[in-house]
């Protein structure tokens, strides 16, 4: 039974939301977290690719709850289009744990250049970047934390990028790999690259009640059945949960904070029967990804704020960012291999682990200077379903069938493997990406849904196709086949971050250095939606950091 006041309510309970409800319940303080989604736990989940690849069980039906996504057609005209039509989601992970439930676990901290990267790279037209109001040192402690708490494997090898780290290694040793990763080693030193060994949130031994990986390689999209992957839900809620202090309330929507006189008084939400309940606290804290978090905050409105809950300097929902980059692929044949080599390429489950960095900050003759980024390796992932259904076009793009169709197929599996790479880096802000409110296009509870504008900076595409270029050597020195890769200006819906911009200067920004709303003295956003820029990484340690940053600013502040 819910209580009628906490001390402090979460909305969401993902990667910006787990560690608030960690360490405030920890400190003995009540704590409720409100997620929209289902309650899933560990021993609710396994490789059932109906579920996970063809229908909404971890993310909301389109039908019941679509967005709408505005973009630039070919005449240069904004339109825009329901996704309950398109089938364009941009919905990840509405479950208790969020979208951390169905990461990969690439994790890369950010660096000290992008803390700073109006002031050094300087500015760039048509982009709105700025400094963080924050340094990496700032942030570095709460890196080195979630370490510890949520559990990364890896090894801290030393490279010319490296950023500076307070303990020497990871807590937990790195996982077991395959052997193309010591080819790309080799790869990478034939050209004067270094190879770093990728952390993942992911743990090699046993913690609490979790267990170590089984090695499935059912990471990216699946959930994990041994709770080795750091998820909010598994290393954060579970262990908060054990103190008594915590509620969570799955099937709870969100719709409307009230305020007055400058600070947030009541959460309002639909429960699981669609009745509105209401809750009050102390503290506010909003986590439920960067373009829902928009979305709550326009719907919140008032006398106070006519345009939305702090919004009165009309920036929320601006600046909104994805991830730039793209794609890249080979092919390696059993033919072109020694047979006990090839036997090893197709070991299941072991781990690629490498990235390159050695262009996070580009100083090239023939390029120039710029900020560049980071390119992981990985195989293609281990779902059958959806390589088989890769194999149906032939290659003059004409469809396969039958005995020609099974040819392809066996030897898809069983005389080949395709490596993969992907490529990190920033996706500038820009006045035409940003989250608003559809005036017409309603959820199912009748409320007014995000309309989405999507459009990128010119220079994210010439990065990631720099880096791309890159990328494909490595590949050619590994003797694969069928090289390709694809650097575009789509938007990756699992990286987005923006929209509440923090900052120093109330003016120019929604939040303060702490996430606090400057014009609301007890909100706090913590998921990806402070990030003024992204940096070249993937974003989930990041959040994590500086949520558990931001609770101890909490509790400096109400303990």
């Amino acid at each position: 039974m819910l209580k009628d006041k906490y001390d402090i309510v979460i909305v969401g309970s993902g990667a910006g939301a787990g560690p608030i409800a960690y360490e405030m319940s920890k400190a003995g303080k009540k704590v409720l977290v409100l997620e929209k989604g289902p309650w899933f736990k560990t021993e609710d989940f396994f490789k059932d690719e109906i579920v996970t690849s063809r229908r909404s069980v971890y993310t909301p039906n389109l039908k019941d709850e679509p967005q709408v996504i505005e973009e630039l057609n070919a005449e240069g005209e904004w339109k825009a289009k329901s996704n309950s039509v398109s089938g364009r989601d941009f919905w990840n992970g509405s479950v208790v744990g969020g979208s951390s439930n169905f990461m990969s676990g690439y994790f890369h901290r950010m660096k000290p250049v992008d803390f700073t990267l109006l002031s050094s790279f300087g500015k760039i037209e048509g982009a709105n970047i700025v400094d963080w109001p924050i340094s990496y040192d700032d942030l570095e402690p709460y890196y080195d934390k979630v370490e510890k708490i949520v559990g990364v494997s890896g090894e801290a090898r030393k490279h010319s990028s490296l950023e500076p780290r307070s303990s020497l290694d990871f807590p937990f040793p790195p996982l077991k790999e395959n052997i193309i990763s010591s080819w790309i080693d080799e790869a990478c030193r034939k050209e004067g690259y270094e190879s770093v060994r990728c952390a993942r949130s992911i743990i090699s031994s046993p913690k609490n009640e979790r267990t170590s990986c089984s090695y499935s390689h059912y990471c990216g999209s699946y959930g994990c059945s041994t709770g080795a992957k750091g998820s909010s839900r598994v290393a954060l809620l579970d262990e908060a949960l054990k103190t008594g202090n915590l509620d969570i309330s799955a099937f709870s929507k969100v719709f409307y904070l009230k305020s007055d006189a400058g600070k947030v008084t009541e959460a309002h939400f639909y429960d699981k029967n669609g009745e509105v309940k209401k809750v009050s606290a102390d503290i506010f804290v909003v986590a439920g990804q960067a373009i829902e978090s928009t979305r709550l905050l326009l719907m919140s409105k008032s006398d106070e704020f006519p345009d939305g809950l702090a919004n009165n300097n009309g920036l929320l929902g601006k600046n909104l960012i994805f991830s730039g980059g793209g794609v890249g692929s080979g092919d390696l044949h059993k033919r072109d291999l020694v047979e006990v080599d090839f036997e090893e390429l197709l070991k299941p489950g072991v781990f690629v682990n490498r990235s390159i960095q050695n262009w996070y900050s580009i100083d090239d003759v023939d390029f120039g200077i710029a900020k560049g980024g980071t390119v992981d390796f990985l195989f293609e992932h281990s779902n059958p379903t959806g390589k088989a259904i890769r194999q149906k076009w032939n290659n003059d793009g004409s469809l396969l069938y039958g005995s020609e169709l099974k040819k392809k197929m066996k030897y898809y599996f069983t005389q080949m493997r395709k490596i993969s790479f992907e490529v990190f880096n920033d996706w500038l802000p820009t006045d035409n990406c940003f989250v608003t409110l559809d005036s017409e296009v309603k959820d199912k509870w009748g409320d007014n849904v995000a309309r989405i504008r999507i459009s990128n900076h010119k220079q994210d595409i010439i990065v990631g196709e720099f880096l791309a270029e890159k990328a494909e050597i490595i590949l050619k020195n590994l003797g694969a086949k069928n090289i390709k890769s694809n650097i575009s200006g789509g938007a990756p819906p699992n990286l987005v971050a923006g929209g509440c911009r923090f900052g120093n200067d109330k003016k120019t920004s929604v939040l303060d250095k702490n996430c606090k709303a400057h014009e609301v003295g007890n909100l706090y956003v913590t998921d990806a939606s402070f990030m003024p820029t992204g940096g070249s990484v993937p974003y989930t340690w990041t959040i994590y950091a500086n949520s558990f940053r931001v609770a101890d600013e909490i509790l400096k502040k109400y303990m």
